[in-house]
């Protein structure tokens, strides 16, 4: 039987990576306006977490909730009434290496805060904590597929149920020596909120369907790198298109020989 494309109106993006600090900043340089400027991931402060878990709060945390608060506000939308799906090819990076130095010593005993930052659904957790959402939440891991396999869970929500879902996706580096074998530049993610109606603020309509099509890559050799090392910008090609208003479909990587294929509409 032939597989059902998976629709969705996006009505807010949020976006750190190295060299741009937020969606309006990619925007221009995503047009061709702006250079991009490379320069390290800016994580803002998570104001939204109370003193305690801010200042527990690992580079992760301050990603997630970056990209998840800027969709969220560009859309106009209630925070703690979304469900959410948050995707990463890995955890937070500096926390496990700092878990691997304790292991590897004398003294094995770990910090508590340290090991709950250390579980896959921390990032989740504290978006709970900050918006005090209550709403249902998926967590994922697919390695570099990690992107495409939280757009086709949250799209398949917003068919099933007719809610908007925040996705989340984002990843963090290593550092060495974890880093010679995960080269993860810096920490990056995007944010998108999907619906399943079209609203003032919608932005563009998506369609998904598998595809064996080759991904699509991005012109610029900078911007490829970023699309190529950290595996939540395997977005970039379609947020090329978004920021320059470009209908038609491009081709996102996925499990390989499968792809996605987003047709995009804008509105």
């Amino acid at each position: 039987m032939k597989a059902q494309p998976l629709q969705a109106w996006i009505n807010g993006i949020g976006l750190i990576a190295p060299g741009l600090p937020d969606w309006a900043t990619a925007v221009a340089v995503l047009r061709g306006e702006a250079g991009y400027v490379p320069a390290p991931s800016v994580l803002p402060v998570p104001l939204l977490l109370p003193p305690a878990e801010r200042r527990r709060a690992s580079r992760v945390i301050r990603l997630s909730l970056g990209i998840g608060l800027e969709a969220v506000t560009h859309a106009g939308a209630d925070a703690s009434t979304l469900a959410t799906v948050f995707a990463a090819s890995g955890a937070d990076g500096h926390n496990c290496h700092s878990l691997c130095e304790q292991l590897a010593g004398e003294d094995r005993q770990i910090s508590p805060t340290r090991f709950h930052n250390s579980v896959h659904n921390a990032a989740a957790g504290y978006w709970g904590i900050a918006t005090h959402s209550m709403a249902p939440c998926q967590v994922l891991g697919a390695f570099d597929a990690s992107f495409g396999s939280g757009l086709l869970d949250a799209l398949a929500q917003v068919a099933l149920d007719g809610q908007p879902v925040l996705l989340v996706a984002y990843d963090s580096e290593y550092p060495e020596p974890l880093h010679a074998k995960r080269d993860t530049p810096d920490c990056g993610g995007v944010a998108l909120l999907l619906s399943a109606q079209r609203s003032e603020a919608s932005l563009a309509s998506i369609t998904v369907a598998p595809s064996r099509t080759p991904a699509e890559e991005m012109g610029d050799a900078a911007m490829e790198g970023l699309r190529q090392h950290i595996p939540a910008l395997r977005a970039l090609p379609l947020l090329q298109r978004l920021a320059r208003g470009t209908a038609g479909p491009v081709v996102l990587d996925y499990l390989a020989p499968m792809q996605l294929q987003v047709d995009l509409q804008p509105c």
